[in-house]
This record gives C-alpha cells, structure tokens and sequence, in this order.
C-alpha cells in the first residue's frame, strides 16, 4: 500500500511540474479533454508561424548555423512562456476552462516542436 502511494504522489508531482500536464489535469476536472485526438485544430495563424519556424530551421541545419537555430529555440520558449502565463491567468483567475483549452493545445505543439528544435540543435552540435 506504501508503494502505491508512493508511486501516486510521484505522479502527482510530475503532473503539477509540468504546466502542460498540470493544466491538462485542471481541464479534465471540469470535463474538458483537451488533448482529443478526435479535434486537432489550432488558429491558422499559429499553425503557420510554427511552420515558418520549422523552415528556418531546417535552413539553419542545412547552412549549419548553430546560432540561428539557437535564437529559434529561445524563441519558441518565449512563445510558450508567454502561453503559460496567459494560461495561468485563464485558469486560476477568469475560470474559462473552454477558451484555456486551446492554450493547452498550442503549449503541447510548442513543447514538441522545442523537442525537435533541441534534436537539431544536438546533431549539429555532433
């Protein structure tokens, strides 16, 4: 029983470290999936400068320019911190669990694409 308990406060911790995890959690309390995998939509305008940032990228690998990338990772971090304290205002202080779910949604987007960012950044670094 220890065990169990052990292993769900360390679950715990980890969904409140994250901001992704612990919004997601904060969404599902009020019945909102916000990672459906059955609605993937995001605003076009996002989705497109995501694109636009994945671009420079692969340029930035292509001409090996280690400090490009680097300034479009930082910027992508901006971007999500800039989402999460936003977020943190839809939640804890407006409650509008609806409108903070698309802010999850673009959060989760801006995570994988920083991971994929670092990857570059990592084979160029190799």
């Amino acid at each position: 029983m220890a065990l169990q308990s052990s292993a769900r406060v360390n679950e715990a911790y980890r969904a409140l470290k994250d901001p992704v995890a612990r919004a997601q959690y904060l969404l599902s309390l009020h019945g909102i999936d916000a990672l459906s995998e059955t609605d993937t939509q995001l605003p076009m305008d996002f989705l497109e400068r995501q694109l636009e940032r994945r671009e420079k990228a692969v340029d930035a690998v292509s001409a090996n320019d280690s400090s490009a990338l680097a300034a479009i990772v930082a910027d992508v971090r901006r971007e999500a911190n800039e989402l999460i304290a936003g977020l943190l205002r839809t939640l804890d202080e407006e409650q509008s669990f609806a409108d903070a779910r698309t802010s999850v949604r673009e959060l989760k987007f801006l995570d994988k694409l920083a991971h994929d960012l670092d990857a570059m950044q990592s084979s160029l670094d190799d």
